[in-house]
């Protein structure tokens, strides 16, 4: 059975930067509160006229060209993404036909700011099956569009941007080892968009009432739920492959908040050196953050051949999960 390796990796940031002086003048904020419960300094922004789409092609793009992929070889588009350009055709299509993947199949996946984990799973179980030799998985978000600009809660924490890797069969030790995916529905009101859809379709008084933009009902205890369920699923990533934290060279967590990337690593004893951390300056990309932070990490080599890497990620859902990868 072959495994799922990742031999490319391609990212896109919007030219538009908004930094917390910026917002300072947008909302009742400033840079120290903002920089001392988030870690974050600034975050790209999409132009009005750029959609999920165009960012997720131009990171596709990039990380097929770095795989020395032709679009024609690719079997399987998958995009992660909350932020559709339509509820359909999937996004996942419009980026097909923009790289001329004229062969691959294509679909979206929801599952918030853990939809790269998820999609990393079902690009694992295609290859391992044989129905696919090389997949294209992105995330991609341009969150913007439904942040509340008002709700200072929110709207400190949200960029666009897009990050996609390249997957394909290989009967060596590297790739993927394991994918871990798990989800409560019983939370769902905790963080979500809660109009637009078939519960509460759009109309003058959805407009009115708000309830198309992103809401987030306790921010505490979204914090305690993805530190505990994401140290969970890391504990159970380890233990699936009999590794000891020690072996990892390098924890990759989604990019929610600075304070909880610092409290998973402290719970699971991975000491800074070993996490990555992008938040800084992308803010919160829900399903981009991870492989935005791959092909960062990449960039500056972080990763090298062999390397033991973990992923978790937590997001509305509420889903959940980890992936353990050898580079």
């Amino acid at each position: 059975m072959p495994s799922a390796k990742i031999i490319g990796t391609g990212a896109y940031l919007p030219s538009r930067v908004l930094t917390n002086a910026d917002l300072e003048k947008m909302v009742d904020t400033s840079d120290e509160w903002i920089l001392t419960r988030t870690g974050i300094s600034e975050r790209h922004i999409c132009a009005e006229e750029e959609a999920t789409s165009d960012l997720a092609a131009r990171a596709g793009h990039d990380a097929l060209t770095a795989a020395g992929v032709d679009p024609l070889d690719v079997d399987m588009i998958l995009v992660a993404t909350a932020t559709p350009d339509f509820f359909f055709p999937s996004t996942a299509c419009l980026v097909q036909e923009r790289i001329g993947a004229r062969r691959a199949a294509a679909m979206d996946l929801s599952a918030a700011c853990s939809g790269f984990i998820y999609g990393l799973a079902m690009a694992d179980g295609l290859i391992r099956a044989g129905t696919a030799r090389v997949v294209l998985l992105i995330g991609a978000e341009t969150l913007s569009h439904i942040v509340n600009w008002q709700d200072r809660n929110t709207c400190i924490l949200f960029g666009d941007g897009a990050g996609a890797v390249v997957l394909r069969a290989d009967e060596g030790s590297r790739g993927i080892l394991s994918t871990h995916l798990f989800a409560d529905g019983g939370k769902s009101s905790t963080l979500m968009m809660p109009g637009g859809g078939s519960r509460h379709p759009i109309s003058q008084s959805l407009l009115d009432s708000g309830l198309y933009k992103l809401q987030m009902a306790n921010g505490n205890e979204v914090f305690k739920l993805a530190v505990r369920a994401m140290e969970d699923a890391a504990i159970i990533a380890l233990k699936q492959n009999r590794l000891e934290v020690g072996d990892l060279d390098l924890l990759i967590t989604h990019q929610a908040n600075l304070r909880i990337i610092n409290a998973l690593g402290q719970r699971l004893g991975i000491p800074s050196e070993k996490v990555c951390v992008t938040i800084r300056e992308h803010g919160n990309t829900s399903a981009a953050s991870i492989p935005l932070a791959l092909h960062q990490a990449g960039a500056v080599g972080r990763l090298q051949p062999n390397h033991l890497v973990l992923l978790c990620a937590f997001g509305g859902g509420l889903t959940w999960g980890s992936a353990v990868l050898r580079w």
